[in-house]
């Protein structure tokens, strides 16, 4: 990402951090749509000329998350209209035996485990309405469910090269960081972090995750058979779900934008899931447009800090207070994107402090790119698992409150903070225990 130098006028610089924590400050209160908020602070960025228009659209909305997102909410919607996620959801919860805490074990594992391998945008967009479907079978609240799942797809992500746009980001930045060194460094730390927060997330629920055994022996009555609404749609939609999948997998190999290849995905199962005009708009219904809009302001908003020169005076800061020691560095660099993920965006975050880690470098004459290792896992943990401190941390998280929403089982900025704020602290605990006795 390159950024236009221009010259702010001081005014600029403040009005950018008011209009940026205002806006923020009015998100957190939830008393307006924060869509149409985040779109105001972006508007303002762009009248009081502190993003350029064509600056704010070509360098800072990150339209490969943009449209992942609306290919994937697409593809998932038609899908869901053949029945077979309500099909796997009766079959998972009958395989747990309708207890609702193995069920909650069972999906956080499975989310964890996709966000791995896909992104985790995709894999709460294909989670979530299995866990809708089970939830509605038990008549149990599902929010216990979705948080779970959020911060599952969190941790999971930071397992793998391709499994959150931060690590896809560095690694992208960084040619000798590969896919197998991402596994080697930071999947064990991750599967650490995700059985202890399985663990609590069981403790602190456990009360809420109660059914009879009326509704259990009603749930394993069922037949999963019957929630297939279309079979012919079933098997179009699987092989464009697999094919898409595959698609996301191989990145690396057919260099095709994961954007892309979901968008592709959406196409063809439009072309051949649907029937008539009115099927086609019912699948564009599919998309959470508050969400996407959301996230454009958000993108254009932070924009807005980086050309005022915010986010980089605070990495300067970063290497005045570690005087170029590396184990500070990395301490400093894990626990700062901790707390930065989980207040803005993570993705223009990471873009700011890749070429300032690089400059790092340099400035504390390290020759060999592999010196700088410590500091590129601090990052991606830092990033990746900061995103569970706020609901608007993390793609994942905006895109489940969302959907509960729409569903009529919103939870609060604040119900979600209870939670995912202090298991932040936590994993990065535990990150902080690995680096130093393995890393460093």
């Amino acid at each position: 990402m390159e950024i236009v130098e221009h010259h702010m006028e001081s005014w600029q610089v403040t009005a950018a951090v008011i209009v940026f924590l205002v806006t923020y400050a009015i998100i957190i209160s939830e008393k307006l749509n924060r869509a149409v908020i985040a779109l105001l602070g972006a508007v303002l960025m762009l009248i009081l000329q502190i993003v350029d228009a064509h600056v704010a659209f070509t360098n800072y909305i990150e339209w490969n998350t943009i449209f992942l997102l609306v290919g994937m909410m697409i593809l998932v919607g038609i899908t869901n209209k053949s029945g077979v996620f309500q099909y796997i959801a009766v079959k998972a919860a009958q395989k747990a035996q309708g207890r609702p805490v193995r069920i909650l074990v069972i999906m956080s594992s499975l989310t964890a485990l996709g966000s791995a391998f896909l992104d985790n945008v995709t894999t709460v967009l294909l989670i979530v309405p299995i866990t809708f479907s089970i939830t509605r079978m038990l008549k149990v609240n599902p929010v216990p469910y979705l948080i779970a799942e959020i911060i599952a797809a969190n941790v999971g992500g930071t397992a793998t090269l391709i499994g959150d746009p931060p690590n896809i980001m560095i690694g992208s930045a960084n040619k000798h960081l590969t896919f197998n060194m991402f596994l080697q460094y930071l999947a064990p730390v991750v599967i650490v972090i995700m059985l202890v927060i399985i663990g609590l997330l069981v403790l602190i629920y456990r009360k809420q995750l109660q059914v009879s055994d009326q509704q259990r022996a009603a749930l394993m009555e069922l037949s999963a058979d019957e929630y297939i609404k279309d079979k012919r749609l079933v098997r179009k939609s699987l092989v464009v779900l697999m094919l898409t999948i595959a698609g996301f997998a191989l990145h690396s190999v057919i260099h095709v934008e994961a954007s892309v290849v979901a968008m592709a995905g959406a196409t063809l199962l439009m072309l051949i899931g649907t029937r008539g005009e009115h099927e086609i708009e019912e699948a564009l219904h599919q998309v959470e447009w508050v969400t996407i809009l959301f996230f454009i302001g958000l993108f254009i908003l932070v924009g807005g800090l980086i050309e005022a020169g915010i986010i980089g005076q605070l990495a300067q800061m970063t290497l005045d207070l570690t005087e170029g020691d590396i184990t500070k560095t990395t301490m400093l660099i894990l626990w700062v994107s901790g707390f930065a993920s989980a207040t803005i965006d993570n993705i223009p975050f990471v873009a700011t402090m890749i070429p300032l880690i690089q400059d790092l470098g340099t400035q504390m004459g390290i020759t060999s790119p592999h010196d700088l290792n410590p500091i590129w896992w601090a990052l991606a943990l830092g990033a990746c698992l900061g995103g569970n401190g706020t609901i608007i941390g993390a793609s994942a998280n905006v895109i489940v409150s969302g959907m509960a929403k729409k569903e009529g089982h919103g939870f609060s900025y604040w119900e979600f903070l209870k939670i995912g704020a202090p298991l932040t602290l936590l994993s990065l605990v535990i990150s902080t225990g690995y680096l130093l006795l393995f890393i460093l």
